[in-house]
């Protein structure tokens, strides 16, 4: 006997701008499109027709945003209304989620919770807003949950500086296991010119290239030295520099824990500074950083004088009888432990300095990019920033720049120069960095 099977049919008509991501064949994508462009609703229904057709009844998938509170707002309407016909049981409120025919369920999880996501596996997973999420929850949580079942993953959001999204974006380019798309308003079609030219005129022009253009080069909104990055552009403080053997280097530190260690290297003359050059690194024990100094040394022929430590250094590793400060005096590096500040008073004693500021454009690449993105944390449930810092990051290389800006221009006139601490211990070691 014949069997008809009767199709069902999607409340869901695609964008032809869409329409290559739809048919794509690569494991994984990454899509930067300007708002109102329909990204969340495109991936959506890409991602439930792929748990349906794929049909594993035990297969599960995820769409992340950043925040639990974003997801049920932006995406659980659509996802009760997208798959409504695909239903097996009515939607769970609670958990955000659905099941479907054949088995699998579909999930809206935040990244404010990575917690939540952890544990078992996943099929598939979206990522909207990747941009707004510690880069940490895709490389340490989702990344290995797809790993024993051969999941797929598409990330997707709008640009806010050539953040961690823009630079995974920038290497799917060059991979073609990756799809990529980049929508800009003023080349998709999808919102008429007229409307464009409003919305231009309305945001201003900074925020209209971010939101709508796709730039990655426009200061985003919360940054702490915006202002100050756009002066210097407009007065040619950023370029080429060449290093003076005469000037001796002082240098910053950021001390990662689990994250990375950052180092900036400044030559100062009068009231001039000179950022000549940028290390970073993570997984690294801290005399790997010794070892840095030593090579940059011989590199470029400069002399050291001093280098400025957070507290940080002063602890004890775990697994390591010495302190950091030990350890990197054992190598022969002496350093300054810059005194305990308020953020917010250091990042002003930053920008006091970038006032006064060079930066190389070819070695401090990294740095450049995190000072222009180095930005307040936006609340979204009271709509406000936080005086706060947002992390990701931009932060390693923007502290170890505050670090260097309040130990060497100490900027706070009450804190006598007698509270810092010196590395030395009183040891007569003489360290091969002078």
């Amino acid at each position: 006997m014949n069997v008809r099977v009767k199709p069902i049919i999607l409340d869901y008509a695609p964008r032809p701008q869409f329409l290559p991501y739809h048919r794509r064949t690569q494991r994984w994508a990454a899509l930067i499109c300007h708002r109102r462009a329909g990204k969340t609703v495109s991936t959506l229904n890409d991602q439930i027709k792929l748990a349906v057709t794929q049909a594993l009844p035990d297969g599960r998938y995820a769409f992340v945003l950043p925040y639990r509170a974003q997801a049920k707002e932006v995406a659980w309407k659509y996802l009760k209304r997208f798959a409504a016909p695909l239903l097996t049981a009515p939607p769970r409120e609670s958990e955000l989620s659905v099941d479907l025919i054949g088995g699998p369920t579909l999930r809206l999880y935040g990244a404010d919770n990575p917690d939540s996501l952890r544990g078992g596996y996943f099929d598939n997973v979206v990522l909207d807003e990747f941009g707004d999420m510690l880069p940490d929850v895709w490389f340490e949580v989702v990344r290995p949950m797809l790993a024993d079942r051969h999941g797929s993953a598409t990330f997707i959001g709008t640009i806010k500086g050539a953040n961690a999204f823009w630079k995974l974006f920038e290497a799917a380019q060059r991979d073609p296991v990756w799809f990529t798309m980049l929508l800009k308003a003023s080349e998709s079609g999808i919102l008429p010119a007229s409307e464009l030219a409003d919305m231009r005129r309305d945001m201003g022009e900074d925020r209209y290239r971010q939101e709508m253009e796709c730039d990655p080069n426009v200061a985003i909104k919360g940054a702490f030295y915006a202002d100050e990055m756009r002066v210097m552009e407009a007065e040619g403080r950023i370029r080429p520099i060449t290093i003076s053997r005469d000037i001796p280097v002082r240098t910053g530190w950021d001390i990662g824990r689990t994250d990375s260690t950052a180092i900036t290297f400044w030559q100062c003359v009068g009231h001039e500074r000179r950022l000549v050059d940028y290390y970073e690194m993570s997984g690294k024990i801290i005399t790997h950083y010794a070892d840095v100094l030593y090579e940059k040394k011989h590199e470029h022929g400069w002399k050291y004088a001093e280098h400025y430590w957070p507290h940080d250094m002063l602890a004890h590793m775990l697994d390591a009888e010495k302190s950091r400060i030990e350890m990197m005096r054992d190598k022969g590096v002496i350093g300054e432990i810059v005194p305990a500040h308020d953020v917010l008073e250091g990042i002003n004693a930053v920008r006091k300095m970038l006032a006064r500021t060079w930066i190389d454009s070819t070695r401090c690449k990294r740095i450049i990019d995190a000072l222009r993105q180095y930005r307040r944390e936006w609340d979204p449930r009271i709509q406000m920033w936080k005086p706060s810092e947002f992390k990701d990051w931009t932060n390693n290389g923007c502290d170890s720049v505050r670090t260097f800006a309040v130990g060497f221009d100490d900027p706070a006139p009450t804190r006598p120069r007698s509270e810092r601490r010196r590395s030395s211990d009183n040891s007569g070691v003489t360290s091969w960095a002078a």
